[in-house]
């Protein structure tokens, strides 16, 4: 099925709302401000940018005080519990900034805004909220924000389904030196614990030529540091029908011209391919980092989850993508505790990690979202006895991690200083071309060079470094 794309007539007309509203703006006292609060993915962070893109040119400015604020957006997460909890209770707490501000408008929107049972728990328990819409509506958020400014009623759009792609939005970004590129939306992927397909919908990607122009206008001014962004990014492409994959489009992207590094998120085991192995290795724009979650290390497991693939063909992609890329950073994502999991297939895990020796995990225990297949399936271990596995993981992977970081010490990397940091005697902040973070002493007109680092020291989660001079 061809993937639906809004027409650009559609996005002008937010555009010209987006112009009244300002118009209104500007006839106050002062110019009204907003909040985008955030929760969740780089995906959630991309769609904030375009959020606030459009704020912008409806005149607001931005705080991060929810008492000034005169709109606040909450961009919401439905990945965890934790984090629907974390959300739920802090828009609770808004009650109190707008009973002091009346006129403060408060929306929801992300992935918790496109589950049902959600969207009633906010329109009968959380009545201070004036506007609810799901991923899928973002587009029109100008529209939906007029409808609440001019009725002061409640609006709720919730579409569902699978959504269409929008180009010409707005996007204010957080700053220059570096961008996220979203090139596709959405998962075909089911994996029996993901509400992901659910919310999101099924995968759409963007066209090569808009997403070309993206990246050619953010590298013209000066950033130096693009993340393209996916539910799969290495599914895109299969629903254009042009032939196109996502090495295709790497290599597409490393043509550009310009000082710049590409790095992508999030890989599927089941579409990282020898292809996307060898361009990676080919292209020098490529950063040397792939997130390649496998979640756990018990085939058993990995079927309830609906992974497709196993153990020993994680660990086969794994040697091939290092007979490629020998210096390869891998980092991953692991579950522990899914429903049913024991403490004995919770083990394999820890085989698998010592085996691939990650250079660093995002570790989650199993939270279950309704409407999945696993929130179904019964349990054998007690919270007690995942916290203990989860305990044995992290502490295994970070014993990994630090070991790794101390075999960086003396070596020399070229790396992009990209910011200025906390402690005054390492007042920069630096990458590697793989990602790894560097903590630095130099000055402060170096953020946004490329320049040599000669690692000094390290510590389980970041590096220490020294400039070399340049010559």
């Amino acid at each position: 099925m061809a993937t639906a794309r809004l027409t650009s007539e559609e996005i002008d007309r937010q555009m010209a709302i987006c112009a009244q509203i300002a118009e209104g703006n500007a006839a106050r006292p002062s110019q009204p401000l907003a909040l985008v609060d955030t929760y969740g993915c780089q995906q959630n962070e991309a769609d904030s940018e375009r959020l606030r893109g459009y704020l912008r040119e409806m005149g607001y400015a931005f705080t991060q005080d929810e008492a000034l604020a005169d709109v606040i957006v909450v961009n919401t997460c439905a990945v965890r519990g934790h984090a629907e909890d974390r959300v739920l209770g802090n828009v609770g707490a808004l009650v109190h900034t707008k009973r002091k501000k009346p006129g403060q408008i408060i929306a929801l929107c992300g992935c918790m805004m496109g589950e049902p049972g959600m969207v009633e728990k906010i329109r009968d328990s959380y009545r201070h909220v004036d506007l609810v819409f799901d991923p899928h509506a973002l587009w029109k958020f100008p529209e939906l924000l007029q409808r609440v400014i001019t009725r002061r009623g409640r609006v709720f759009d919730t579409p569902g389904g699978d959504g269409a792609i929008a180009e010409g939005v707005p996007v204010a970004r957080q700053g220059t030196l570096k961008a996220w590129v979203s090139v596709m939306y959405g998962c075909n992927n089911f994996c029996s614990y993901c509400i992901v397909p659910y919310v999101r919908g099924r995968e759409r990607s963007r066209r090569p030529e808009d997403i070309l122009a993206e990246v050619k206008e953010l590298v013209a001014a000066g950033c130096r540091d693009i993340t393209l962004l996916g539910q799969n990014v290495n599914s895109y492409g299969k629903d254009l029908g042009e032939g196109v994959d996502f090495p295709w489009l790497l290599e597409r992207v490393c043509a550009v011209e310009g000082e710049f590094l590409v790095r992508f998120m999030t890989s599927h085991p089941k579409d990282a391919s020898d292809r996307l192995f060898q361009v990676m290795a080919r292209e020098p724009k490529i950063a040397h980092h792939l997130h390649l979650p496998f979640q756990c290390g018990n085939d058993r497991v990995l079927a309830a989850m609906n992974r497709r693939y196993t153990a020993a063909g994680y660990l086969e992609l794994v040697r091939r993508l290092r007979a490629y890329i020998p210096d390869i950073v891998l980092t991953s994502d692991v579950i522990v505790g899914f429903p049913g999991e024991t403490t004995a297939e919770f083990e394999d895990t820890l085989r698998l990690i010592e085996e691939v020796r990650f250079d660093a995990l995002f570790t989650f225990i199993y939270s279950p979202r309704e409407g999945t297949p696993a929130a179904k399936l019964p349990d054998v271990l007690t919270a007690e006895e995942k916290q203990a596995n989860f305990q044995r993981l992290v502490d295994a992977q970070n014993a990994i991690s630090h070991a790794i970081h101390q075999g960086y010490i003396g070596r020399t990397f070229r790396c992009l200083i990209d910011g200025v940091g906390k402690d005054s005697r390492n007042n920069l902040t630096a990458r590697t071309n793989s990602g790894r973070l560097v903590h630095l002493s130099g000055p402060e007109d170096l953020v946004g060079q490329f320049r040599d680092v000669t690692i000094t020291d390290a510590t389980t989660w970041a590096l220490f470094g020294r400039l070399e001079e340049e010559g």
